[in-house]
């Protein structure tokens, strides 16, 4: 992640890096053969018409690695890039806010040391709740 400009209203540019790993890129392009695989069979073959994506014109390793880098997203509920904690590389401390920068917090899943066994949108609902007590706590204060 890295800001866009010098505006702080500016978006910042994430690059999530899905596939920057060499095997996670070979596995998704071995994944799209197997399904090509799974969907020529007899059984199915019948009820499908065409291969939309990545297409029949994408053959090659390195164009269906291509099409991967283009298209892949994910459904997860990343947490621990800002994680919560008392060790150096702990970005937050128990109050969520900033280690090194005066003012600021951080109140998302990021500061979830480990993910959830479920859904991540309750946890951080609680959290959220629990962090607006802090705040009010801490205006309190000064």
């Amino acid at each position: 992640m890295r800001l866009a400009d010098s505006d702080p209203t500016s978006m910042p540019l994430i690059n999530p890096n899905f596939v920057g790993d060499e095997d996670d890129l070979k596995a998704a392009v071995e994944s799209v053969r197997e399904i090509r695989k799974v969907m020529g069979q007899p059984s199915l073959a019948s009820s499908i018409e065409e291969e939309l994506e990545p297409g029949p014109q994408i053959q090659s390793d390195a164009e269906i690695g291509e099409w991967v880098k283009r298209v892949v997203s994910t459904m997860w509920h990343p947490v621990g890039t800002c994680r919560m904690g008392q060790d150096a590389q702990a970005v937050v401390d128990a109050r969520l806010r900033v280690r090194g920068v005066d003012g600021l917090r951080v109140i998302d899943a990021s500061i979830m040391p480990n993910i959830t066994s479920g859904n991540t949108n309750a946890p951080t609902q609680a959290l959220a709740r629990h962090a607006t007590a802090m705040l009010v706590e801490d205006l309190k204060r000064t």
